[in-house]
């Protein structure tokens, strides 16, 4: 009916005014309160007797809620609410709370491995039969049930009893099971797997009622000994609480030492048996009936089976039997005890013992190869801070003997949050985040190490699970820039980087012990290339962080205004090399001093008719006025050359006038001993 409602609600209001929709919802409340009473009348009407119906008519009819006129907008804001259990009652002032009582039901199914309640089913089955293993033979042995409260025995007999009988019945057949991988939970096949099952067959003779031999040979506990055939449940029991303590090992200890135990205590009632049979031999061997008799019986198998010695010697056969019987079984009994103790312990201290080993075979080979003391108190701090933090050396080392999908929920529960908030990470695929906690690895650093240095590759990214990080810069590079605590990261940059990778452009050192998760650029890439979606979207939020990292904000390049007057052309190639070698050779400043004394600045050279060239030789240049060398005669025939002397001992320009009507530059040098041929076109 409230979907009803709510459809003809929304069919309603599709392209109502305001003013309507508050009307609608204010209709459909009333609606729902109505509806309301009509529940709590049909309630009433079904806890009220038969001779108090009339009365509970009028009660119901009374209690009708009234409706308010209230503001549209208040009604708007109105949310109907479930029935309450709270009535006013026919007085006017008294309530009335209707309880329901749901009978507990066994469920349908048990899991076995998961389920806690059904271990505790388990405990309680196991002192059950504890109570069988225990006191059978000490009553057996001892006059407990004649001079003893017998009504004790019977009655802890028979609720052990009835728990067998409860766990045949109600849980054993409730039991999954797995057939070919398959979870099986149907009743039918639950029950016929435990009714073939060898442990139904063994439950059922360990019922069996052999206690109505009671009323024909009397009370004798030996009739009890069928109930010790229920120890599936006893080891059953020791496996499941295994499975769920977090130290094991300590259950395994309590469980060896009453094996032991037990074993002393079979000797003590098999000892107060031997010392009744005897007893028409007054012998020092036997028990003479003084003290406890359950106290001394049990002081003698202490020394007889731990062959603490100290025993009086037996004198008939029959004691000397029981007594060699005695030391081999107790030699045996113990041997096997102390040598599971062993493992026990062992298994429990085998990771410590590994680390132990690690750590001296670590400082033995440091000690081999004269490795600085320093050193050695640096590798000593880690192995003691990693063993006392993580409790091992290596976490990869335990993961990797469980499955790929339990790794993967390990590492989610562990680091997903971690990496969900890292920058560069957000929008990506969460299946791609996932792969990426697999490869992740913790790395512990020590107080002062470098966990990355200034000018190196970046080629994995860090992130804090525990500890701090300062990251250094300045001139000398021991200014603390920013101190990162757990839960921040840095170098994610550096995965995503081309060209091999960004070079770090800071010092980062471990403030103190940090643990790390650190992923390598390789397994980043080996991910990406399944998912390429995310690794687009990873390559713009890396070039869009590195050009933030690298360019400064852009600027707006002004327009200039259009000159009125163009530009200068440019300065002509040839003349700006003449100028610059004027420069060089001092040439500009002499001739600008000759200009002002009003001397000719170059000698006039007369120029001749071309004529045709009949054999190429390089010309002679005429020697400067100033220099000491003679003037060499100008060839009868060839091309008429310009010779220019720049300076007396630096360079010397040759100007040729050819046949073609090109000129020819040269530039030469002059040595100390006189000037130096120029090069012509044809050298």
């Amino acid at each position: 009916m409230v979907a009803i409602d709510r459809l003809f609600f929304a069919k309603d209001t599709m392209g109502a005014t305001p003013a309507q929709v508050t009307h609608q919802l204010s209709k459909l409340t009333q609606r729902l309160r109505s509806r309301t009473a009509r529940v709590k009348q049909r309630i009433f009407h079904s806890d009220e007797s038969s001779t108090e119906s009339s009365d509970s008519d009028s009660t119901v009819k009374k209690i009708k809620p009234v409706i308010k006129e209230e503001s549209p907008t208040k009604q708007a804001r109105q949310v109907p609410t479930a029935p309450s259990l709270e009535e006013p009652g026919t007085d006017g002032g008294a309530t009335r709370r209707t309880w329901h009582f749901h009978r507990p039901r066994l469920p349908a199914s048990i899991d076995p491995y998961t389920d806690h309640i059904y271990v505790l089913w388990l405990f309680l089955v196991a002192l059950a039969f504890n109570w069988n293993t225990w006191m059978v033979p000490m009553r057996a042995a001892f006059p407990l049930g004649q001079n003893g409260p017998l009504a004790l025995w019977l009655t802890g007999d028979y609720v052990s009893d009835a728990l067998y009988l409860c766990d045949i019945l109600l849980l054993q057949p409730r039991l999954q099971f797995v057939h070919y991988g398959d979870i099986i939970k149907d009743k039918k096949e639950m029950r016929k797997n435990y009714l073939h099952s060898l442990r139904f067959k063994f439950d059922i003779v360990s019922l069996l009622p052999l206690d109505l031999l009671y009323f024909v040979v009397g009370f004798n506990p030996l009739l009890r000994l069928p109930r010790f055939l229920k120890f599936g449940a006893f080891f059953e029991f020791n496996n499941r609480l295994e499975a769920i303590l977090s130290k094991a090992f300590i259950y395994r200890v309590i469980r060896t030492t009453c094996y032991l135990l037990y074993t002393l205590h079979l000797n003590a009632c098999l000892y107060y048996w031997a010392s009744n049979y005897e007893e028409n031999r007054a012998s020092v061997w036997t028990y003479d009936g003084e003290g406890n008799h359950y106290i001394r019986c049990y002081y003698f198998a202490v020394k007889s089976l731990l062959t603490i010695g100290g025993l009086p010697d037996p004198t008939s056969l029959f004691e000397i039997s029981f007594q060699l019987l005695n030391y081999f079984l107790g030699v045996f009994a113990f041997s096997v005890i102390i040598g599971q103790m062993r493992d026990v312990i062992g298994a429990a201290t085998a990771a410590k013992t590994h680390y132990r080993t690690s750590m001296d075979g670590t400082l033995a080979y440091m000690a081999s190869y004269n490795i600085p003391r320093a050193v050695q108190n640096r590798v000593r701090s880690w192995y003691e801070y990693t063993w006392t933090s993580q409790g091992m050396l290596d976490e990869t080392e335990l993961l990797e003997q469980i499955p790929a999908k339990m790794q993967l929920d390990i590492a989610i529960d562990v680091n997903f949050d971690t990496v969900s908030n890292v920058e560069l990470f957000k929008g990506c695929d969460t299946q791609m985040i996932h792969d990426m906690l697999v490869r992740m690895r913790s790395v512990v650093y020590l107080p002062g190490d470098f966990v990355c240095k200034k000018g190196e590759i970046g080629r994995e990214m860090y992130i804090i699970k525990s500890g701090s990080v300062q990251v250094l810069g300045g001139p000398d590079g021991r200014l603390v820039l920013v101190t990162l605590r757990a839960g921040c990261v840095f170098g994610e940059i550096s995965l995503l980087a081309v060209g091999g990778g960004n070079r770090r452009t800071a010092d980062v050192v471990a403030h103190g012990f940090t643990n790390l998760f650190i992923l390598e650029k390789k397994d980043l890439h080996s991910i990406l290339h399944h998912y390429p979606d995310s690794q687009r979207l990873l390559r713009k939020k890396a070039k869009r962080l590195l050009s933030k990292g690298t360019k400064g904000p852009k600027k707006k390049a002004k327009k200039h205004p259009e000159p009125i007057i163009p530009p200068r052309p440019q300065t002509p190639k040839l003349f700006r090399l003449m100028m610059s070698v004027a420069n060089h050779s001092g040439l500009v400043g002499r001739l600008v001093r000759r200009a002002k004394r009003g001397e000719p600045v170059a000698p006039e050279v007369p120029m001749e008719p071309t004529k045709p060239r009949h054999s190429q030789s390089p010309p002679t240049s005429p020697v400067h006025q100033h220099s000491p060398s003679h003037r060499r005669a100008e060839p009868p025939h060839g091309d008429s050359d310009e010779v220019v002397s720049m300076s007396d001992q630096s360079l010397t320009i040759h100007m040729a006038h050819s046949s073609s009507g090109e000129d020819q530059l040269t530039v030469g040098t002059v040595n100390e001993g006189g000037p130096n041929k120029a090069k012509g076109p044809g050298d």
